[in-house]
């Protein structure tokens, strides 16, 4: 047995019994470090030097979160949710019912596709926009495992798909370089459609989730969310104007200086220059910020040291060279191993950016080698490469949309996000992707 195969299945398996997931991936990284050949010294000294790694992450999801908590005070995105509430009455028919429940969600997946390309703050939206909404959502006895789904495919397809913002950094900068670097005589304007059939798979997930899976009502206890979010507040247009103007200039900053940290600290400066915020109140927002994020940096912070642990048991080249052992000159065999191997890769590592300069150099050459045609290794390695973000433990996607919706203790990290955007998302990505590298291109 490989060692990132032990260490990512560990991991799962402790998941999803629910052991702490920050524990899971330390078990996960001493037993893979073991079994990769590492002596127990040497494993906590390459998780303790990958741990740094996601120190800043960490320092800017608290930050963010200090920052949401000071939004949600001044009233502005509770002006979009008593929209929603007044709307829903007893009176309400189920046409109208329906067309609300699903304008709320359209409006979340705009919001997730906006923050990947049009204004590309990735997973900083969720701690801001969802919050409010737990309120609209319990009223509408709206599946909270749904709007997970939604998010996660706003903040996943769209970068496998649209070359603007992270997906050009994805599919430009990452992507197209190193299959070039290796030898695929690739272009820029191949790399949307080669990926759009494994989105287009990723699609039909989204709609099964919605109007299959999690269609059934879904009853929340409203005095859990009151405990965090207020359903009636003060909302004054001058604290509309303040926020307004703070948002504005922490996501001037941080599209500039490339920095989550600035940017949120700027925006809550405003606040508190403005009067909306006390001086003597930092510590109490700071706290609530803490407790809505930090969750989130100490799980980088522990996968980083986890994917430092599996990189250094030299387990990842070992489990792709084994690959071309086995499939030989099956074509299709080859294409589901390479997905399959992919999955656990990047679910070790969590990223799929990390994840593409590691097996791109041994799935490029081994794609020419069977002679597969450019579109069919693009759609392969980049499919190969994402596999496993959606549906990770450890992967920003899974844990941005768990940082809004359980804020109020109600929604599962494992169970409730990691599980259904794994199943709607990664095994039609198999799927699709098997399909379009084999028969379609």
């Amino acid at each position: 047995m490989n060692s990132v195969v032990i260490a990512v299945t560990v991991m799962v398996i402790l998941s999803l019994v629910r052991v702490n997931i920050v524990i899971a991936l330390i078990i996960g990284a001493i037993i893979g470090g073991l079994t990769g050949g590492l002596s127990l010294n040497e494993t906590m000294g390459a998780f303790n030097k990958g741990l740094g790694n996601g120190a800043t992450i960490a320092l800017s999801y608290a930050m963010l979160g200090t920052f949401a908590v000071a939004i949600s005070k001044s009233g502005i995105t509770d002006l979009l949710s008593n929209m929603i509430i007044k709307k829903i009455s007893l009176n309400t028919s189920a046409m109208q019912f329906i067309y609300i429940k699903y304008m709320l969600l359209a409006l979340v997946l705009l919001a997730a596709i906006s923050s990947q390309n049009l204004v590309p703050v990735h997973i900083a939206f969720i701690p801001i926009l969802i919050p409010p909404l737990l309120h609209s959502i319990a009223q509408l006895q709206l599946d909270r495992r749904v709007v997970a789904c939604v998010i996660t495919f706003g903040l996943v397809g769209t970068y496998m798909l649209l070359p603007v913002g992270f997906g050009g950094i994805f599919l430009n900068d990452i992507l197209l370089k190193n299959l070039v670097d290796n030898g695929v005589k690739a272009t820029s304007s191949q790399l949307p459609l080669a990926m759009s059939i494994p989105v287009f798979g990723m699609f039909l997930g989204l709609l099964t989730a919605i109007l299959f899976t999690y269609r059934k009502k879904r009853v929340y206890d409203v005095s859990k969310i009151l405990e965090v979010e207020s359903e009636k507040k003060d909302i004054k247009p001058f604290y509309i104007f303040i926020a307004l103007l703070s948002i504005v200039t922490a996501l001037g900053l941080q599209l500039y200086t490339n920095s989550i940290i600035l940017g949120s600290l700027a925006g809550f400066i405003i606040f508190i220059v403005a009067g909306v915020i006390r001086a003597n109140e930092t510590q109490d927002f700071f706290t609530r910020g803490l407790k809505m994020m930090g969750m989130i940096g100490f799980i980088m912070i522990a996968a980083n040291g986890f994917a430092s642990v599996i990189n250094s048991t030299g387990g990842v080249e070992t489990l792709v060279s084994s690959v071309v052992d086995v499939i030989g000159d099956n074509k299709s065999l080859a294409v589901l191993l390479m997905l399959i191997v992919g999955l656990f890769i990047t679910m070790g590592i969590g990223s799929s950016f990390s994840t593409i300069p590691i097996i791109a150099a041994i799935y490029a050459p081994l794609c020419m080698q069977l002679d597969f045609s450019v579109m069919a290794t693009i759609t392969l390695i980049g499919t190969a490469a994402a596999l496993g973000d959606a549906g990770s433990p450890a992967s920003d996607s899974t844990l941005g949309p768990t940082s809004g919706l359980n804020v109020d203790g109600q929604h599962d990290h494992i169970w409730d996000s990691v599980v259904p955007t794994f199943i709607h998302y990664n095994i039609p990505l198999i799927l699709f992707g098997w399909i379009s590298a084999v028969y379609i291109f």
